[in-house]
């Protein structure tokens, strides 16, 4: 009788206890569902992706053809141009051949616009002042980006360049 009052009970499993067999099922758990969502975005994004970066590819690749073909009519013709602000009321643009001669009789047209928006965008009129220069009222204060063109019956030259005046 003695040995049953000293015998101990094995302790049964305790309720709520987390072991290492729980953490390990939540961390394979866990994962799975991270890898799982990830798979499902990314064959819904290459499945949905045409890719195409522009919506008219064609018509773009044949614009950049037509700039590339300019750029090189440009360099072939040899003209220089130069692009200074007078005291930040006007914009002259200097025009010169391949030799530093000075070119008149040109027609200057160009835009001013700010780089990060189109508000406060300017037509710019130019008109000889001699010398090969051209010169338009503008109204400058900031940064600007100038896009322009001088021509005569049968070459041009596009002019593009910042502007930036106190």
């Amino acid at each position: 009788m003695t040995a049953a009052l000293y015998s101990v009970a094995k302790p049964g499993p305790e309720k709520g206890r987390i072991t290492g067999w729980h953490v390990l099922i939540a961390v394979l758990l866990f994962f799975g569902v991270v890898i799982g969502v990830d798979t499902v975005f990314m064959v819904k994004a290459y499945s949905t992706f045409s890719g195409e970066v522009a919506s008219n590819p064609y018509e773009a690749g044949l614009a950049f053809n037509r700039t590339l073909d300019q750029r090189r009519r440009e360099t072939a013709l040899g003209w220089k141009t130069g692009v200074s602000t007078a005291g930040g009321q006007s914009v002259v643009v200097t025009v010169e051949d391949r030799a530093g001669k000075p070119l008149d009789h040109l027609s200057v047209t160009g835009v001013l616009e700010r780089p990060a928006t189109e508000t406060g965008r300017q037509v710019l009129n130019f008109r000889p002042i001699g010398q090969g220069r051209y010169e338009a009222p503008a109204r400058l204060d900031g940064a600007w980006d100038l896009r322009g063109a001088a021509r005569n019956s049968g070459d041009m030259v596009e002019i593009e360049t910042r502007l930036v005046t106190p």
